[in-house]
């Protein structure tokens, strides 16, 4: 059942953003077509080109969007730390509200504002932090890696439904021959202190703690 029809000159070009956010949450970023969105927004698919002229300029401008809705770490406030760890968490949780962005949020050849803005903050930290060139590319690589990796496994085991009843998923297995795996399986199911989401800090922390000691092994030469 397509949406009603859209009233006259009501379609914006946020309008057309905010359907196709909405659309690639609901129905994943397989589902966004032009002429899907203009179905959801109840206008012609030729409205939706007067604002994004391809697929590929939405999917720019979509990966923008999602971009904005992270706080920018500052480099005047708290530690390099504690802003580099807010921002993961802040990404973390972005990456849950929309699992779609995992496979194209860094993927855009021609990145938007908010986009750049969002990776100038974060090498803004680092290097007034003092950490060089190098070593504030190498972090930044490093956090992300982590972050997205651990975004992309809990939305893979959200898939399998080990979040909702793994004391199930765990009956459903044959672990016999495999007692380092059954004993792993048998503290998550029967556990209420252990889950998955708790190794988020503890790798964020281990992390954080490998990019502290770049500064010695990356050493700012730019001034010798």
């Amino acid at each position: 059942m397509s949406s009603p029809r859209a009233a006259r000159n009501t379609l914006t070009r946020d309008r057309v953003m905010e359907g196709a956010l909405a659309l690639a949450d609901r129905d994943g970023l397989e589902a966004l077509t032009i002429r899907a969105l203009a179905a959801d927004l109840g206008v012609k698919p030729m409205a939706i080109y007067h604002y994004v002229a391809s697929k590929d300029v939405l999917l720019d401008a979509l990966v923008d969007r999602v971009f904005a809705e992270v706080p920018l770490p500052r480099a005047d406030s708290d530690g390099w730390r504690e802003q580099l760890a807010d921002r993961s968490r802040a990404m973390r949780d972005l990456l849950a509200r929309h699992r779609w962005a995992l496979s194209v949020l860094e993927t855009r050849a021609h990145p938007g504002p908010s986009t750049l803005a969002a990776h100038e903050a974060v090498l803004d930290v680092l290097r007034r932090a003092g950490f060089s060139v190098e070593a504030s590319a190498h972090a930044f690589a490093l956090l992300d890696a982590f972050v997205f990796g651990y975004a992309l496994q809990e939305s893979m085991l959200e898939t399998a439904g080990l979040p909702d009843s793994p004391a199930d998923l765990r009956a459903g297995m044959d672990l016999a021959a495999f007692p380092r795996i059954a004993e792993a399986a048998a503290l998550y199911a029967a556990s209420t202190d252990y889950v998955f989401a708790s190794s988020f800090e503890i790798g964020l922390g281990v992390v954080l703690d490998g990019i502290a000691g770049f500064a010695d092994r990356f050493p700012d030469r730019s001034s010798t």
